[in-house]
């Protein structure tokens, strides 16, 4: 289907209540009882390079509905004509909080794949979500389904080995660095050596005047490299006195990202409140 037009956002709201006054669905999920039809489908952020695919994704999977497209210079409010069942949030960091707190009070589920959740924002989305019954949210750093693997992977062989250190390399046009997928490794390895009660990773570096031991993540060093021909590649890098391990997943274009999206979509029902990865959708 087509883009959804903007509109004014007075005539939106007036069509909802319309609607509602008429007995018909508001946004959000459908209620016990209804008929079971396909998932109706938004994509917040459709005309940027993750959405775009999303949106093809969308359409094409069994099963799902695409009700709405909106870009950036769409009012949110437009979902509220579409009804969606969930919507695909996948804009940029500077928007992702505003436009889920959107969707969180008005009852529509969301999947999240922009990065830029913080901690703090993260806290802050929880307590919004306790004011909202049925609330749904999962925010998924990638949606990559080796990428979700190799961080599992790395939380499994942290505890082994002394040292550990993380490489992400994406396309200049990322926007955030280091990656979201690197942060949350680099948080599940610091984890995991914490409950093992490992100490600091051995590094004798007294001097470091231009950054070169790039950020620091829980303890854990994180590097991003921009390249030109590069999508996206994480490497965790383990070493102990006698031995390496090296886990290294490549996305190779988007598409990579596009079945861990429909798999989130129809899974989302199945997950109250808010979800941090999309690992605990793997075995739902």
């Amino acid at each position: 289907m087509g883009r959804l037009l903007a509109t004014p956002v007075g005539a939106v709201a007036a069509e909802a209540r319309q609607r509602r006054s008429k007995g018909a669905r508001p946004a959000g999920p459908r209620t016990e009882g209804e008929h079971v039809a396909d998932i109706r489908v938004a994509v917040i952020g459709a005309q940027g390079r993750m959405g775009s695919h999303a949106a093809a994704a969308i359409e094409a999977a069994e099963g799902l509905e695409l009700t709405a497209r909106l870009g950036s210079g769409d009012p949110l409010e437009g979902l509220l004509a579409a009804r969606p069942d969930v919507a695909v949030e996948l804009t940029v960091p500077k928007a992702t909080e505003d436009n889920v707190r959107f969707l969180v009070e008005h009852g529509i589920p969301a999947v999240v794949g922009t990065t830029g959740w913080s901690a703090e924002r993260v806290r802050s989305l929880e307590a919004l979500i306790a004011e909202h019954e049925g609330a749904r949210v999962l925010i998924a750093p990638n949606f990559s389904i080796g990428a979700v693997l190799a961080m599992q992977f790395a939380q499994l062989a942290a505890p082994y080995f002394e040292s550990a250190e993380v490489v992400e390399t994406h396309h200049p046009r990322k926007l955030d660095a280091p990656s979201g997928t690197a942060v949350a490794t680099a948080e599940r390895i610091a984890r995991a050596r914490a409950e093992a009660g490992l100490g600091a990773v051995p590094d004798a570096t007294e001097s470091d005047p231009d950054g070169a031991r790039g950020a620091v993540i829980d303890g854990i060093h994180v590097h991003a490299v921009r390249q030109l021909g590069m999508n996206a590649t994480e490497e965790i890098r383990f070493g102990s006195a006698h031995e390496a391990l090296s886990i290294r997943t490549d996305s190779l274009s988007t598409e990579a990202f596009m079945p861990g999206i429909v798999l989130a979509v129809k899974r989302l029902s199945e997950h109250p409140g808010l979800t941090v990865g999309l690992e605990h959708f793997l075995d739902a």
